[in-house]
């Protein structure tokens, strides 16, 4: 869970950077599935950390797309995050 975590932060870092907007939405897509995958190794382990970083990446990638204008994909990521937080 740890790499796949390791993953999503590394696509959002790559969306941050990029200068293409939908190359970063692309990057946003990647870091969803990333921590789809992290959410749901998660469910059976009671890792509070680990939780906590699932939050934090949920509220990052909410602010990414926030910044670039996507609202609506925004607020259900900080919805999620609140669920893991």
């Amino acid at each position: 869970m740890q790499q796949v975590l390791d993953i999503a932060n590394t696509y959002l870092e790559n969306a941050r950077n990029a200068a293409d907007p939908t190359v970063a939405l692309v990057f946003c897509h990647d870091t969803e599935v990333s921590l789809s995958q992290a959410k749901k190794a998660a469910k059976h382990i009671n890792d509070k950390v680990m939780r906590e970083r699932i939050a934090t990446a949920y509220v990052t990638l909410g602010d990414l797309l926030n910044s670039k204008h996507h609202k609506d994909e925004a607020r259900a990521f900080y919805k999620k995050s609140e669920k893991w937080g």
